[in-house]
């Protein structure tokens, strides 16, 4: 099977759509303790590669991110890589410790075991406000439209409620202004 290889373009005046999906599509998300410690991970990874966090949401299978890296010094696949990959590793040796049957699910047949689906995910750089508001809208708007929530502030694993002025017990969503 051939991989695809995935062509990041760095652009410091573009914001990046980011989504990437857990091995198989499983839902490894249906823990809300596993969400919180993504989302205590995803805001210690903006504090160390000092990227601006825009719009974010946690669905069970997969996590959409729109952000503004900081370039040159962090490039995505920089940020990308850091927080999978400590994440990752975070889950998995708790799983191992509970000896949680998930685990086989995610063991390849090299005997790897892995959180997230191979490869990069989906990335695009984001050019205009309008593409940015529609992104930041598709994203709060994704668990309505799976059913997981009645209206996007309902649902608590994603930026939504910030938007909605609810700063208690959120993640901090920077500035939407380009940077300097």
């Amino acid at each position: 099977m051939q991989r695809k290889h995935l062509r990041r373009i760095e652009h410091p005046n573009h914001a990046r759509y980011l989504t990437f999906s857990c091995r198989h599509r499983l839902p490894l998300f249906q823990n809300g303790a596993i969400k919180t410690a993504f989302i205590d991970h995803l805001d210690q990874t903006r504090d160390r590669t000092k990227f601006r966090l825009l719009a974010w949401v946690i669905m069970p299978e997969h996590v959409h991110l729109l952000l503004w890296p900081k370039l040159p010094e962090h490039p995505i696949s920089g940020v990308t890589w850091r927080l999978k990959r400590d994440f990752s590793r975070h889950v998995i040796q708790r799983w191992r410790e509970l000896e949680a049957p998930i685990l086989t699910k995610l063991t390849d047949a090299d005997g790897r075991t892995r959180f997230w689906q191979p490869g990069g995910g989906y990335d695009r750089n984001i050019v205009t406000d309008d593409e940015l508001h529609e992104k930041i809208n598709y994203i709060h708007v994704n668990p309505v439209r799976r059913g997981l929530a009645n209206s996007p502030t309902d649902y608590p694993w994603s930026s939504a409620r910030w938007y909605a002025g609810d700063r208690d017990d959120t993640l901090r969503i920077d500035p939407i202004s380009k940077p300097k």
